[in-house]
């Protein structure tokens, strides 16, 4: 009978390390930021606003979880997720978060609110929005992230271009904004923007990695489609 017992003490001493490496909120912002597009070191410590040094430690921990992988070209290493699978496993560790602490909805929607950017817009109502050409939907993460994945139909508007490009929006129609989902703010800082120049604009919590995870189409600059439902 000790057999079974020390197969599971095995397996899951094995699971456990994945849970080891998630279990710190810096990796947990690299894999996150990762879900949106491959990264250099220097990338990814810009994005998580650490040094270089602490980045490389979190990484390397996340590449012994098997969570990143690397690819290098030339001089430069770029990490990646090894599997959509992890950016799922982010996705549902933040559901389960939300579910059991209050604490975190508080936080955010008192961030939030106080934009006065943040709106719900629902998938089918934006998706019959872009289809009937109703809304311009915007894309204001930095373009790579853009052509790595994104909302079929958007258009990529980075919000540090934002303001030099707002010709390109047409104030007669209503503008639909997203980033990298419910903890960016980028959405609600372009929304903030548009509004004050008198668009008609909104901002909408799911990112890339909502869309994917439900199976919603994701669209890439090169042409490939992700997910079986638009």
């Amino acid at each position: 009978m000790a057999r079974p017992a020390r197969l599971k003490t095995a397996i899951y001493e094995l699971i456990a390390q994945v849970g080891k490496a998630a279990a710190n909120p810096v990796r947990l912002e690299i894999l996150d930021l990762l879900a949106q597009a491959p990264r250099t070191v220097e990338a990814v410590a810009a994005g998580v606003d650490q040094s270089i040094a602490n980045t490389s430690h979190h990484l390397q921990v996340l590449r012994r979880a098997r969570l990143v992988d690397t690819e290098k070209a030339g001089q430069y290493v770029t990490y990646r997720l090894t599997d959509p699978l992890v950016g799922g496993f982010v996705l549902q560790l933040r559901t389960l978060a939300h579910a059991r602490l209050a604490e975190i909805d508080r936080v955010r929607r008192d961030y939030l609110e106080q934009r006065g950017a943040l709106d719900a817009v629902g998938h089918d109502d934006l998706i019959r929005k872009v289809k009937s050409g109703e809304v311009t939907v915007v894309d204001v993460r930095p373009g790579d992230e853009f052509d790595a994945g994104h909302i079929p139909g958007a258009i990529s508007i980075p919000l540090t271009d934002l303001k030099k490009r707002l010709r390109e929006l047409p104030k007669s129609r209503e503008i639909v904004a997203y980033c990298r989902g419910p903890y960016c703010v980028m959405a609600t800082d372009a929304v903030a923007m548009l509004r004050a120049r008198g668009y008609r604009a909104h901002a909408i919590e799911q990112g890339v990695t909502e869309w994917r995870a439900r199976g919603w189409r994701i669209a890439t600059s090169n042409g490939r489609r992700e997910g079986a439902r638009p």
